[in-house]
Formats: C-alpha cells, sequence, structure tokens
C-alpha cells in the first residue's frame, strides 16, 4: 500500500513503534498476494474427480441399477471415507508449508526509535528507514536518501542483467538485490501496492508437484493399466464359470482400485511436508519441498569455512607493524584486554604504531559492537556486521583507541570503495580537523602488499609478505592495512588506492567448531564427500582443513589445496579430485559445484555471502546460514541452517533419507497387498473358490490397509544405519534397490498364507469366504509390522495403533450386524479366526526375511 505521507528521508530516528503499528495496522502487512486458499469445497471436488474415484463412482451407480445394494453402500462409505482423509492430509500437507513459508520469510533492518531494528520484512511499513548493506533484498519500495557505491541487481523485475548504480533521490524496487554498497531509503510502498506486489497479482502460484510425485503419477499410471487388464481377465473368467455379469463388473472394479495405492500422492505429500517440519526442530528450515526428496540423495557436501568448520567468533590475537609485534588477550567480541609484547604489557611507543593500525582498521569498517542484554545471565557482546570486522573494534578498543562513535564524529566517512570478493579490499576516505582526507585501506594481504598499491619499498613488502605467510600457516586469517593522508578526494574514488604508507598486518583467530571432525567423519560414514572450499588464504585453509582432519595423512601432498588461479587457470585436470579450494571467487565456485554435478554427484552448497548466491543456485541443494548469512544467501538456498551448524545438514540429510525410505516402504506394502488381492482372485476359482471376494469386502481391506496403516507407515523413524550407508543413486528408480523384489516375494507369500488359510476353512466346513477375508487382511497386517525399519520403537506408537485399529474393524466387519450384511460375511468361531489369525505372523516373517534378505543384495 502507499504512504499517505512519507516520513523524511533525513529523519534521523525512524519511526517510532507506536507509529510503525498504526501504520501496519492501516496499510497492513508488506506481503505480495499470497496464494489463495482452497475452500472445502474445492477439495472434495478435487478429490471425487481422481480418476480411481470416479471408477467407484460408476460402481456405485452399476450396483445401484443391478439392485446389489449392500455393496453400493460399501462402496459409497469407501468413497467417502477415502474422501475425507483425502482432504485431511491434504489440509494438513499445506498447514505445514505454509508454516514453513511463514519461517523463510525475508528480514529487513529498520531504523526504529533511533535504533537499527532487523524485522520481518512483513512488518515494515510505508514511511520506514530502512538501511541497505551487501547482500540484501529491498524490502518493499522505497526513495533512497543516502547512497555509497550503491550498485543493485534489478535482473528480476527488468530482466536486465547488468546491475544498476544507484544514487541519493532515485527509486529502488521491492525484490531487487544489492550486490555492492550501503545506502539508507524511506519506503514509499509496502505489499501489494510495491512493483514486485503489482507482478505478483499476474502471477499462476499454484504449487508444481515435486520431481517425486511426478515420477510416482508416472507409475501409477502404469499400475493402473496393468491392475486394469487384469481385473478384465478376472471379469472374464467370472463369465465363463456363469457368474452374473452385474456381480463380476463391480467386483472387477473394486479389485482395480484396491490393486493400486490411491493413496500414495496424498502419503507422499504428508510425508514431505512433516518431513521439513521435523527439519525444523533439528534447525534446518526447507526453503522448498523437493529438497526434502534431493537430501538423500546427496553424495558431496562442498562447505565454507568461516562459522560453519570454524566458531565464526574472530579474535584479533597478533598485530604487526614494521616497529613492533604484538599479542593480544580476551576472548570473544569482548572490548576488554591488554596488548602484550613478549609477555608483558606493552609501552606507550610501542602501543603507537598498534593503535595507528587498529584506528584505521576502526574507521574502514561497517560492524558494530552491542553491549550485553543485562538480563540475561549469560549475556555476552556481540555484532551486528561482519564477525571480521567486530573483531577489530573489539581489538580497538583493547589498544586504548578511540570508541567508534568518536571516531565517526571527529573523522566522518566522505567516501568509500566497498569491498568486493574480486578487489579482496575495502578503501574509506575521511575528512580530517585540519580539512585534509585521511584514506583507510584494509583486505587480504596480496590485494594490499601490492607495489600498486603501497609506496613500501621492495625489503618491507617482502618482510611483510614473509610475515603473512607464516601467521597464514599457523591458521590464522591475516590483514593487511594501509592509509595515506591527501589534499582532496580524487575522481574515481578508486585512485586513492595508492603510494599508501603499510602500518602491519593483524591476524584473527577463528578456531575449528570442537565437532567439526566429527561432523565430516559422519559425512564420509554417509557416503558423502566433503570439499572445503574458501576464500581464505591457501595455508589458512590448509591449516584450518587439517584441524578438522579433512585432509588427513595427506596434508603434505601436493595438489591437495588448489587456489581459484589454478582453477581459472585450467592447471587443475580434474576438480572432483581436489579436497580443499582458497582463493576462490564466485564463478570457481560455481565451476566446482558444476564439476561435481557433471561427475553425477549430487551437491550441496553452503554459504552466507551475496558472492555465494551462484553456487547456491547451481548446487542440487543450495545450503544457506541463518544467522549470519546475508538475506540473499537465505532466499537463494533450498535449505537454511538456523543454528549454523554443519551438523545439522548431516541431520537434514538423515531426514531425507528417513522419509524417501518411508514412501519406499509404503509403496511396497501397497502394491504387495493390491498384488496379492489380484493373485487371490485368480488363482481362487481355479483352487475351487469361485469368487474368493466380493466387491465390499475388497474395499473394506483397501481401506484399512491404505487408508490408516498407509499413513502411519510415513511417521516411521530412520532406520538404525541410515547414515552409514551410501546415498541412493539419484536416477534409481523407486523400486529399484531390491523393492520390486521384495513387493512380488511378498504378494506371493500373502497369496500362499491366505488361500491356504481358506482351503484349510473349506475343508472344515467353515464359512471360508469370510476366512479368506480376515486372512488377507491379518497378513497385510503382519506385513506392515514387519517391515518396520525398528521393530519395537517407541518413536511411532501411531503405527502400532493403527494396526490394532484396523483390526477392530475386520472383526466389526464380522460381528457387527450392519457391517456384517453389507459386507456379506459370516460371524467366525474360534477355529475359523485361528485360521485367519495365524496369516499375520506368516506375513510378518515374510517381511522380516525379505527385508533382511535384500537389504543385502539390493
Amino acid at each position: 500500500m502507499t504512504a499517505p505521507a512519507i516520513a523524511s528521508p533525513g529523519q534521523a530516528s525512524g519511526l517510532t513503534e507506536s507509529e510503525a503499528a498504526r501504520r501496519l495496522a492501516a496499510s497492513g502487512p508488506n506481503e505480495v498476494t499470497s496464494e489463495r486458499s482452497v475452500r472445502l469445497h474445492s477439495r472434495i471436488l478435487a478429490q471425487l474427480r481422481d480418476p480411481l474415484i470416479t471408477v467407484l463412482l460408476g460402481a456405485v451407480a452399476l450396483t445401484l441399477a443391478i439392485g446389489d445394494h449392500p455393496d453400493a453402500v460399501v462402496i459409497a462409505l469407501v468413497i467417502a471415507v477415502n474422501t475425507a482423509v483425502g482432504v485431511a492430509q491434504e489440509i494438513r500437507a499445506d498447514n505445514a508449508v505454509a508454516a514453513l513459508s511463514a519461517l523463510s520469510a525475508p528480514h529487513a533492518r529498520v531504523l526504529r526509535d533511533g535504533a537499527v531494528r532487523d524485522l520481518p520484512a512483513a512488518d515494515v511499513v510505508p514511511g520506514d528507514v530502512l538501511r541497505l548493506g551487501e547482500g540484501d533484498i529491498v524490502a518493499a519500495d522505497a526513495e533512497l536518501a543516502e547512497a555509497t557505491a550503491l550498485l543493485l541487481d534489478e535482473s528480476m523485475l527488468t530482466g536486465e542483467s547488468v546491475p544498476v548504480d544507484k544514487a541519493g533521490g532515485d527509486a529502488l524496487s521491492a525484490g531487487t538485490v544489492v550486490v555492492r554498497g550501503r545506502g539508507v531509503a524511506t519506503v514509499t510502498a509496502t505489499g501489494s501496492g510495491s512493483a514486485l506486489g503489482r507482478i505478483a497479482a499476474l502471477l499462476d502460484t499454484r504449487r508444481e508437484p515435486t520431481p517425486l510425485q511426478r515420477r510416482l503419477a508416472a507409475l501409477g499410471r502404469v499400475l493402473a493399466v496393468v491392475a486394469l487388464s487384469l481385473c478384465v481377465l478376472v471379469f472374464a473368467l467370472g463369465l465363463v464359470r456363469g457368474l452374473p455379469p452385474g456381480t463380476m463388473a463391480v467386483t472387477a472394479i473394486s479389485l482395480a482400485v484396491a490393486a493400486v495405492p490411491e493413496s500414495l500422492p496424498a502419503v507422499v505429500t504428508l510425508a514431505l511436508a512433516l518431513g521439513a517440519r521435523r527439519m525444523v526442530a533439528r534447525h534446518a528450515l526447507v526453503r522448498r519441498l523437493p529438497a526434502v526428496e534431493t537430501l538423500g540423495s546427496v553424495s558431496v557436501l562442498a562447505t565454507d569455512k568461516t562459522g560453519t568448520l570454524t566458531e565464526g567468533r574472530m579474535v584479533v590475537q597478533h598485530v604487526w607493524t614494521l616497529r613492533v609485534r604484538a599479542e593480544l588477550s580476551g576472548v570473544g567480541y569482548e572490548p576488554v584486554g591488554e596488548v602484550l609484547v613478549d609477555g608483558r604489557p606493552a609501552t606507550e611507543d610501542e602501543l603507537r604504531p598498534v593503535r595507528e593500525l587498529l584506528t584505521a582498521a576502526a574507521l574502514c569498517n561497517d560492524a558494530t559492537l552491542r553491549p550485553p542484554d543485562p538480563a540475561p545471565s549469560d549475556a555476552r557482546w556481540t555484532a551486528l556486521g561482519d564477525p571480521m570486522e567486530a573483531a577489530l573494534l573489539a581489538a580497538a578498543a583493547k589498544a586504548g583507541c578511540p570508541a567508534q562513535a568518536a571516531l565517526s564524529a571527529s573523522r566522518p566517512r566522505i567516501a568509500e570503495v566497498p569491498f568486493d570478493s574480486l578487489r579482496r579490499r575495502m578503501t574509506t576516505l575521511h575528512t580530517t580537523a585540519h580539512g585534509r582526507v585521511l584514506v583507510c585501506t584494509k583486505g587480504a594481504p596480496e590485494a594490499v602488499l601490492d607495489p600498486a598499491v603501497l609506496a613500501a619499498g621492495p625489503d618491507a613488502l617482502a618482510e611483510a609478505r614473509r610475515q603473512a605467510a607464516r601467521l597464514a600457516e599457523r591458521g590464522y586469517r591475516v590483514l593487511a592495512v594501509a592509509s595515506r593522508v591527501r589534499d582532496e578526494v580524487p575522481d574515481p574514488v578508486t585512485a586513492a588506492e595508492t603510494r599508501l604508507t603499510l602500518l602491519g598486518l593483524v591476524a584473527l583467530s577463528d578456531p575449528p567448531k570442537p565437532h567439526a571432525a566429527a561432523t565430516l567423519a559422519a559425512c564420509r560414514a554417509a557416503g558423502i564427500t566433503p570439499v572445503l572450499i574458501t576464500g581464505d588464504h591457501p595455508a589458512t585453509a590448509r591449516a584450518v582443513a587439517s584441524g578438522v582432519a579433512l585432509l588427513g595423512d595427506r596434508g603434505e601432498s601436493d595438489g591437495q589445496v588448489i587456489t581459484g588461479a589454478d582453477v581459472a587457470a585450467g592447471r587443475v585436470a580434474d576438480l572432483t579430485a581436489v579436497p580443499v579450494f582458497a582463493r576462490t571467487d564466485p564463478q570457481q565456485k560455481v565451476d566446482i559445484v558444476q564439476a561435481w554435478r557433471a561427475a553425477g554427484a549430487v551437491t550441496a552448497m553452503t554459504g552466507d555471502g551475496v558472492n555465494d548466491g551462484p553456487a547456491l543456485h547451481r548446487a542440487d541443494i543450495g545450503v544457506a546460514m541463518g544467522a549470519r548469512g546475508t538475506e540473499v544467501a537465505r532466499q537463494a538456498a533450498d535449505l537454511v541452517l538456523t543454528d549454523d551448524e554443519l551438523s545439522t545438514v548431516v541431520a537434514a540429510v538423515e531426514e531425507g533419507r528417513r522419509v524417501y525410505d518411508n514412501i519406499r516402504r509404503f509403496l511396497v506394502y501397497g502394491m504387495a497387498g493390491g498384488a496379492a488381492e489380484i493373485l487371490v482372485m485368480l488363482a481362487g476359482p481355479l483352487l475351487g473358490l469361485p469368487l474368493p471376494l466380493r466387491a465390499g469386502q475388497i474395499l473394506w481391506i483397501n481401506l484399512l490397509t491404505h487408508g490408516l496403516t498407509g499413513v502411519a507407515m510415513g511417521a516411521e523413524p530412520a532406520a538404525p544405519g541410515t547414515m552409514r550407508r551410501p546415498p541412493r543413486p539419484p536416477d534409481q528408480h523407486i523400486l529399484g534397490g531390491g523393492a520390486w523384489q521384495r513387493l512380488l516375494l511378498l504378494a506371493a507369500v500373502v497369496t500362499t498364507v491366505t488361500l491356504g488359510a481358506a482351503l484349510a476353512a473349506r475343508t472344515l466346513g467353515l464359512p471360508w469366504q469370510s476366512v479368506l477375508f480376515l486372512a488377507l487382511l491379518a497378513a497385510q497386517l503382519g506385513v506392515v509390522l514387519g517391515l518396520r525399519a525398528r521393530l519395537l520403537t517407541r518413536q511411532n506408537p501411531f503405527l502400532p495403533l493403527s494396526v490394532l485399529a484396523s483390526a477392530l474393524l475386520a472383526a466389526a466387519a464380522l460381528y457387527v450386524p450392519f457391517l456384517s450384511s453389507v459386507l456379506e460375511t459370516e460371524p467366525l468361531g474360534w477355529t475359523g479366526i485361528a485360521l485367519a489369525a495365524v496369516c499375520a505372523p506368516g506375513g510378518f516373517v515374510a517381511a522380516r526375511l525379505v527385508r533382511t534378505a535384500f537389504r543385502r543384495t539390493g
């Protein structure tokens, strides 16, 4: 919505919280037109339009036409129950997906009551003051008040691939991406009134099926053709035996419906959605539903270093200048510590070059340190912005440099050249008290220790490079800092990066996380190859990789750590043979991911910066850091780690494998039961059982097996060895890996024990059809328990409860007069019950044996 009155762009404190709440109530949330909710009657009609349900509706009409009212009642009841279950599953899945969408909504930095706040983008209102930085997504249409080297990617609105420079007074559109620089803007329109909202109103928001759902739909069509062909054969054989055509037609239709697991699409959707919800509980937020199924196939995990393998809480430990070498004490971002030289507190003369260096580093800085909240007992200083820049601010405070606010007041920033992944350095320009211009530069040693940048002599440059290499080899992240005083701001500003004075080097530590090595070992045990891709110095990358056992005993071997320059020059014959890449740029990350994909691997790529976006898009699974990642990375990813822990990716892979295994298990169970019902109907007459099952009985069995127990199978926990086996091949058929063998063998066993029970009942003079009905249901319930990966687990009580409920409803079909009448069953005595019940352990034992046998071979 467009604001009737916009706050002044120069407003220093932004809106007050009370004014923002009033505007939010007036304008509504900053959301584009959301997907319209499907009404209940539309859901019901969609279920009734299902081809199999349509066939059943035809069967109802046929049974009524021939006067077979009991079967008509049963078929109508099955339609009603199947429709209700389908609608309920669809609503539950939609609710789960909607909840995930809400959790993954973008955020924005807004100035409220004089303080910068991180808010959900939906809470942004007209008149809000936005703070924009590299990697941010513009939350709403806005007018730019201040801009510093601001470059925006507007391709998602205009289709123009070249980023656009922005200056004060320019209009910004919602949904565009800050590629470089900083800006302050005042919101002019939100929600459907924004440019993004107007475009979204024209889009088709219907949710596309996942790849797995499409494969299963294709399989369902094949199964339907096969089942219908066999049912036509059953119908023809019945006519040959002189059975009424109407009866055989209804029986054949019912058999066709029972043979195909029609609840499979709903089970799959629900399993994927609830799997995604379970991942949230394990700190992994799925942004796209197909990612759940893809996770189970991940075979390569490409990870960055800072904050993923390492703690991500940097601390300056060493400062090197041409005059003094110093160490700094202290932990975290606490601005408390000492500057030590040779183990003793530094003198004032020794502190002078250290302060000069750290003052320049604090000026060339966009981070902010936040003091602890007095309420929590374990409160610590926290950082807003880049962890490395925050560590420089803490070090400056330890050295006794002026506070950040005082530095900004005495030497205000007037221009800057922002850091980017290609230049690897950042430069800011400030006015001094004498009206001159102070230039401050910091960056990677190879980007700053350059004769084109520094005015230092060759000996000083060589010594600085030696020191930088020595510190990097010890695992430190090294920055070079330089400065110069000029008379005026050059044009272009980048010309300021010449003839600078080298102030020294800063070494920051970022130790590996305690469990990083164990996480990588778990990856290898699961058949996942870990690869480190970082922008850091090769020596730093090698040190960290060795510390987390990524290189192992090969750490000193040639070719284990490769630089981006080697990749760009084509000096690496096989990128998939390299475990560690250093000094990589965004295109080289894409090349590495693409090389693995071309080799047939399924890749997961972690990232947190705007420059990681292309690689996150190219990988099969893009993984973004939720706490320290940029908004661009989070929105480009398929998976967001809310705890920034690499071990969460491993947990998500396990969840993906569990979901896929459960879907395959349901498919084997459902199709084995359907095949057994067809085989019973085909083989029964050959053994002297004229019409083994009536239409209503077939549908009742189908309802209790596919409906209750089938849905409960989707909540089964992961098998004990899930993460000790290699990932499934991405092109493996849904019934590959031994599934179709298990299906056929189980169908044969269920058919055999069921017909055996019926033949024994006929020999004893018992109502054999009722015995066969109960035996077929008991055998399938035995199979579903036998297929459990964890036999006695308590993690999924719904499965045994659903089996118990199915057994009770089977008994009701025999002993409740109304059901017995419409299903045409007869009550059984203890002998008949025993004959049927013995089929349950038969199905159970067969499932356990078959599962074990094909677990070894398939």
